[in-house]
């Protein structure tokens, strides 16, 4: 039983989006972010109003690891991500 190893377990980055329905083309701020694991070094940039397109460019680095693995458009200003790092 030396040999056996633990299987890691991936982590996981839920983000829902909104953005302001009164300015066309707003940038899409995040609601809320929920974290299954470690989202490590983008913590800081899961916050409530903070700008999504900045926590995808630090989840999305190459040296980060993260993956949409899935997305949905709630509506015409709002949806959600799921991000996976193995």
């Amino acid at each position: 039983m030396a040999g056996v190893k633990a299987v890691p377990h991936p982590d996981l980055v839920l983000i829902s989006w909104t953005r302001n329905p009164l300015v066309p083309g707003s940038a899409r701020r995040i609601i809320e972010a929920r974290v299954i694991g470690n989202a490590s070094p983008c913590r800081a940039n899961l916050r409530p109003q903070e700008l999504l397109s900045t926590a995808l460019a630090c989840l999305l680095d190459n040296d980060v690891g993260f993956k949409i693995v899935f997305r949905k458009r709630t509506s015409t200003i709002s949806g959600y991500l799921l991000l996976q790092r193995n």
